[in-house]
């Protein structure tokens, strides 16, 4: 019961605050003396009204909605109805535009990068370039994470596209902007290189911001993209769950393209969830669990056109490609797969 009381008391003490913030004390103290002075005028001199008729002629005669089904007829009592027509204008004109300004402010703050936010489970996307468009697009395309909230840090002018579930901190990567972005509650966090400093720089930057996301919140999943890879044991250390040198695997892709010609489709057919196949994992089910990886594997090829590619340990453990076919899956171990954009239906082992 105590527990109660003390959030209702909360709960009161904050719309006291946003009233008082909002300078909606003043208007609506008024609009209560309004009501209670006009009421109680209008039952002494309308002998044929009662104080709650009264009351309810003043609450409707002052917003406007005027049902007539309350009407003074007394010269005393029309005159306190021109008064309270004309002082209720006034009043709900100024509720009105401080409202008005109080919805624009806040999507204007928004859009410039001035807001705070209390996601939870949401994706936190550190610096703005064409990667990152790259990144929120495919994001937005994948069912699962199409209308996650992914809050976006960079030192930007303002919000870059018309995203209705992307935010925007503008600032660097630092404790002020994470918490602005509430990383504490964050899932993951993606770090990406800026592309207005050099190399040298753009990796270190992204390094100190890993150490900066690890020391407030070690649960969150952080993405780190390197540029160059004797950076990569630096990054570990700084706790970065998975990093990605962007110029080693444009490097890699470029010498198999190489050697195999076409291969480059294939790959970019795989991780581009806009079209053809892609990749993805799921969760081994209870009947999974046990069974031979070859048999698995035959299984979803041949009634779902999945092929599966790898196992890992757990959510975010360790990764085998191209495991042996006698492998026997185990609880908790994700199948790593690549099929089609229909990935909905996917599916029990029987």
């Amino acid at each position: 019961m105590k527990s109660i009381l003390l959030k209702i008391k909360n709960w009161i003490e904050n719309i006291w605050e946003f009233l008082e913030y909002e300078n909606f004390i003043r208007p609506l103290l008024v609009i209560i003396i309004i009501v209670a002075v006009s009421s109680i005028s209008l039952s002494l001199v309308e002998p044929n009204l009662s104080l709650f008729d009264s009351l309810w002629w003043a609450i409707v005669t002052l917003t406007t909605v005027g049902y007539g089904d309350v009407t003074p007829v007394t010269i005393p009592g029309r005159f306190i109805a021109f008064i309270d027509m004309l002082v209720g204008i006034g009043v709900l004109t100024l509720i009105t535009a401080t409202v008005a300004s109080i919805l624009v402010e806040k999507k204007i703050s928004q859009d410039l990068g001035m807001h705070s936010f209390n996601f939870e489970e949401h994706i936190i996307l550190c610096e703005w370039n064409y990667r990152a468009e790259t990144v929120l697009k495919e994001l937005r395309l994948e069912t699962e994470t199409a209308k996650t909230p992914i809050v976006l840090i960079a030192d930007i002018d303002r919000k870059p596209v018309n995203d209705k579930y992307l935010y925007f901190v503008k600032g660097e990567v630092t404790d002020e902007t994470l918490h602005q972005a509430n990383v504490e509650k964050a899932k993951t966090v993606i770090i990406l290189g800026d592309d207005n400093v050099d190399y040298k720089q753009r990796d270190a930057k992204v390094i100190l911001s890993v150490l900066t996301v690890e020391s407030i919140n070690k649960d969150a999943y952080t993405i780190a993209e390197l540029i160059n890879e004797k950076n990569i044991e630096t990054c570990k250390r700084a706790y970065a769950d998975e990093i990605i040198v962007s110029s080693k695997l444009s490097s890699n892709l470029i010498s198999s393209a190489t050697i195999n010609h076409g291969i480059s489709k294939v790959i970019s057919d795989i991780v581009t969830y806009e079209y053809g196949s892609h990749i993805f994992k799921r969760l081994v089910t209870e009947a999974e669990i046990g069974t031979l990886f070859i048999d698995v594997f035959i299984k979803m090829k041949k009634d779902y056109q999945i092929t599966a590619i790898a196992i890992q340990h757990s959510k975010e453990g360790e990764t085998i490609s191209n495991p042996s076919p006698d492998y026997q899956l185990r609880e908790n171990d994700y199948l790593i797969l690549i099929g089609d954009n229909d990935n909905d239906k996917y599916f029990s082992f029987d």
